[in-house]
């Protein structure tokens, strides 16, 4: 059974994210954004975009914890 997931391209992404597609391009180049190319072009899955944005605050608060007191 298929679920129906949000595609998305690099300049809706990139409006969703309030970034500036050259960003989208430059994290995809880095293998940092969960993506995939439909021909020739990119497309991403909106629920993997969140998953992947939660991540990444998870991330930067191990690597940047600060004093409970």
């Amino acid at each position: 059974m298929a679920t129906s997931s949000r595609l998305v391209t690099v300049k809706e992404l990139s409006n969703y994210l309030r970034v500036h597609p050259s960003t989208i391009y430059r994290l995809l180049k880095r293998g940092d954004l969960p993506g995939f190319k439909l021909g020739s072009d990119w497309r991403f899955n909106l629920e993997a975009i969140d998953r992947w944005r939660i991540n990444q605050v998870e991330d930067l608060a191990e690597l940047f914890p600060h004093d409970q007191n």
